[in-house]
């Protein structure tokens, strides 16, 4: 049995960062995704090292010849969903906005990712996921007391407020359409997602709970209990005893437990408790503390770079990571009875032209007059 999006066609209209990661999400969850591309349609079916575009073909395509921009008409007519991740605009022009495509398949979902969303006073501004955050609000909280916010990588606009929205919006429209009948535009905006992902933290605002400072609330680093402690080796644990009990077993292992403290939420010793733990855990290593926590429910755990979480003991038994050819995460979440799996390798842009076209229900000579016509780009001897 494949995984539990088998069955679901999509075309993917090749693009940078968070549309193709949507799409690796759900190709690995077993959806039928031919991503098509500025590529070589010759090209052998070798590996590459981009992750994102993993378990699907690609399919050399030039959206700006009349050619290429039929065949994506036509697979659209057997297609559940079309994922673009252009300015808004770029494809209408192509000749193949949602417009161009309903009226092929009215049934069919157009996923479109971008930062600022289709319309707005800065839908056709050019940003990253830096400046998407920015304006949702969540690249301010985050960082310490006195100091500049912290940019979090790329994963809350990028890949958190916008992969996974849309991949999630994707499959909901999906379901409405095989019920209804009736497809629709996805329009998923990374400042949308990381605002809805702050939900949370607007709720404890509302409260009066968290306060619009930075580094000083119980999650960002304000509290001693929820904090990165550096140790003697120069490496890092991290701990997060919120709940009493857990606290309880955090000063245990601290050799605190016996020792006359100030009452865990007394927000005013916050910083003196840092700097007293601060002193503590650059006593030990890193594995020292963690040999000393890892049967306790302290919530402390060791501070792991990329690398060494692929190899780490509880990763390695649970099969977080593959480590075939390169080291890789598997599919998530699992399935008990449908579980993802890594269809095939990223391969070189174009590789799957052929393999990919014939999977859809093109023919051979479909494609080769397609590749006469320039649909594929420059014809190569």
């Amino acid at each position: 049995m494949g995984g539990p999006l088998e069955g679901i066609r999509i075309l993917e209209l090749a693009g940078i960062g968070p549309a193709p990661y949507a799409c690796m999400l759900m190709a690995d969850l077993g959806a039928n995704v031919l991503r098509m591309e500025r590529g070589d349609s010759n090209a052998p079916p070798d590996s590459t090292n981009d992750l994102l575009n993993r378990s699907r073909y690609s399919v050399a395509l030039d959206l700006k010849s009349s050619a290429g921009r039929n065949l994506v008409l036509d697979l659209a007519e057997r297609a559940d969903a079309l994922i673009e991740g252009f300015r808004p605009g770029v494809t209408e022009r192509l000749g193949l906005g949602p417009n161009d495509i309903f009226v092929r398949n009215p049934g069919l979902v157009y996923g479109r990712m971008t930062g600022f969303g289709q319309e707005g006073p800065l839908a056709v501004r050019a940003g990253h996921d830096i400046n998407y955050i920015a304006l949702s609000g969540a690249l301010w909280s985050i960082g310490r007391r006195g100091e500049r916010p912290t940019p979090p990588l790329n994963l809350v606009g990028d890949f958190g407020g916008g992969s996974l929205f849309l991949a999630f919006g994707v499959v909901s429209a999906i379901l409405s359409a095989r019920r209804t009948g009736e497809g629709q535009i996805v329009d998923a905006a990374m400042v949308d997602g990381s605002a809805s992902m702050l939900a949370m933290t607007h709720s404890l605002m509302n409260a009066g709970s968290w306060k619009e400072t930075r580094g000083i609330n119980i999650l960002d680093t304000g509290a001693h209990f929820y904090e990165v402690y550096e140790t003697k080796d120069e490496k890092y644990v991290a701990v997060g005893a919120i709940e009493p009990k857990f606290y309880a077993e955090l000063l245990a292992g601290l050799d605190l437990d016996d020792e006359s403290l100030p009452a865990q939420m007394n927000r005013g010793e916050w910083p003196a408790m840092k700097d007293r733990f601060a002193s503590i855990f650059a006593s030990k290593t890193r594995d020292e503390w963690t040999t000393i926590f890892e049967s306790t429910d302290a919530c402390v755990t060791p501070v792991l770079s990329p690398r060494e979480a692929a190899t780490h003991p509880y990763n390695a038994a649970r099969g977080v990571f593959s480590s075939e050819g390169v080291i890789q995460p598997q599919p998530a979440p699992r399935f008990s009875k449908t579980p993802g799996t890594i269809e095939r390798s990223p391969m070189i842009a174009g590789s799957g032209t052929h393999d990919g076209l014939r999977e859809w229900g093109v023919s051979e000579s479909r494609i080769e007059q397609l590749r006469l016509d320039g649909a594929f780009g420059t014809v190569s001897n």
